[in-house]
């Protein structure tokens, strides 16, 4: 009943990983980047999202509840999980140690930068590009936001590999090997999007 329970878990784990959260992390990276063209179109993208109908509703149901879930079970698996040498290769147990490491990078990332965005609006400040201009005028957060968004977009991208793999959809050596460059070339086109946005406030 309970290796039940864990398998059930680790595929809620998996999926919400991916969807919602994975989802979410592409359209946000994606509202981020128009900051590259110019500051009325950033601003723009963002009082959209700001005036959308039941938003906070959706926040609740599609971000933050999953998120929680992906997170907390993220670091029992964290703390509890072990390399496994037998079943995969060298390079793939790199991956799953990097995807521990990057998972609480990006928990620490993910808690900080809700506090100076949401929780910041909640209070009545303004969500737009003079904020993140703003953060971004200390470089020490300049460096911080760049490792926080690799990690999470590192995070996705092997979590995706994971995904594949665990939900029967790369079975043979093969199709995995085709998913390891498919996820980098994911992991690559994500942090240019997520690292040009950030110089874009600079």
């Amino acid at each position: 009943m309970a290796k039940n329970r864990e398998f059930g878990n680790r595929r809620l784990h998996s999926l919400l990983g991916v969807i919602p959260i994975g989802l979410f992390l592409i359209f946000h990276l994606s509202v981020n980047f128009m900051a590259t063209k110019g500051e009325e179109t950033f601003n723009g993208a963002v009082h959209l999202i700001e005036f959308t109908p039941v938003k906070l509703l959706v926040e609740w149901v599609v971000i933050y509840l999953p998120l929680i879930f992906h997170a907390v079970y993220g670091i029992y698996i964290a703390f509890t999980a072990k390399n496994n040498l037998g079943r995969f290769s060298f390079f793939r147990n790199w991956m799953f140690m990097l995807q521990r490491l990057t998972g609480i990078i990006t928990l620490i990332f993910l808690v900080w930068h809700i506090w100076e965005t949401r929780v910041q609006a909640a209070m009545g400040a303004d969500v737009d590009f003079d904020m993140m201009a703003e953060i971004f005028s200390n470089p020490f957060m300049i460096v911080f936001y760049i490792v926080g968004i690799i990690s999470a977009i590192f995070h996705f991208a092997n979590g995706l590999w994971s995904f594949a793999v665990s939900w029967g959809l790369t079975v043979s050596p093969k199709s995995q090997k085709i998913m390891t460059y498919v996820t980098l070339i994911i992991f690559v086109l994500l942090s240019y999007i997520g690292v040009s946005a950030v110089f874009a406030f600079v």
